[in-house]
């Protein structure tokens, strides 16, 4: 059986031979290729930096107090010509930039502001109006030339309101010289602009109008009186100090 083990061997490589010519015809022009070219370079996904765009802030300003009415317990004159006069007001917070848009939280103090009202003769009625503000506010970056980015934004929050220093020379419900304090839901509107000034540094120059709600007066035997929708409108410098380097433009 020698002979046909050697038979088919002989006839295995007479097959081999005549079929090389045949593919190496088939193959195109230049394969294979004497170098192969480099892969296309793909950058990895950028990693969120949870670390990136914080900022603090303080900002310094004076508010001009308003009222829409004083109503005192039944059997008492209402106060008319009622004004609320201004004070100063400061701020601290910390916050954090993505993109567009930037939102922090603030810790903010509104100053005694005077109240003066009538009943019986010229602001014979008298009082202070002060508030601490805890709000979370939003801002929109509405775009940025040669270094200045106009914003607007909003706040929602708390406000401890008090009143303090009461004095009337008319019949009033409350006693002279009492106060009280109360927790309001508080909010605010703003608008402004902010100018890089340094690389890790903005200049913020704004308007706020300030919602604090209604307060009343201590209790007396004969009740309270109610001092409504007490607000401010308020004009606020300040600075925010960002970790990251800021670009030339913001």
């Amino acid at each position: 059986m020698s002979w046909l083990k050697a038979l088919a061997a002989g006839l295995v490589l007479a097959v081999q031979i005549a079929v090389a010519p045949a593919v190496a015809a088939d193959m195109p022009k230049g394969y294979p290729p004497a170098t192969l070219p480099p892969p296309a370079y793909t950058p990895p996904p950028r990693a969120f930096d949870i670390y990136s765009g914080w900022y603090v802030r303080g900002d310094l300003g004076y508010g001009w107090g308003r009222l829409n009415d004083v109503q005192s317990a039944p059997g008492f004159t209402d106060p008319t010509n009622n004004k609320l006069g201004g004070a100063p007001t400061g701020a601290v917070g910390v916050g954090i930039k993505r993109d567009w848009l930037r939102t922090d939280l603030t810790a903010d103090y509104l100053s005694d502001m005077k109240y003066q009202g009538t009943v019986a003769a010229p602001n014979d009625v008298t009082a202070k109006i002060s508030a601490w503000t805890a709000l979370f506010n939003g801002y929109l970056d509405l775009g940025s030339w040669y270094r200045v980015t106009p914003y607007i934004g909003g706040g929602v929050g708390a406000a401890r309101l008090r009143i303090s220093d009461f004095q009337s020379t008319a019949p009033t419900p409350v006693v002279a010289g009492s106060s009280n304090a109360q927790w309001n839901f508080a909010w605010a509107a703003m608008a402004g602009v902010g100018f890089v000034v340094a690389p890790n540094m903005i200049a913020d120059v704004g308007y706020r109008y300030l919602n604090l709600g209604d307060i009343k007066t201590a209790a007396a035997a004969s009740g309270t009186m109610t001092f409504k929708n007490v607000a401010a409108h308020e004009v606020r410098v300040g600075l925010r100090w960002s970790f990251d380097d800021l670009p030339a433009v913001r």
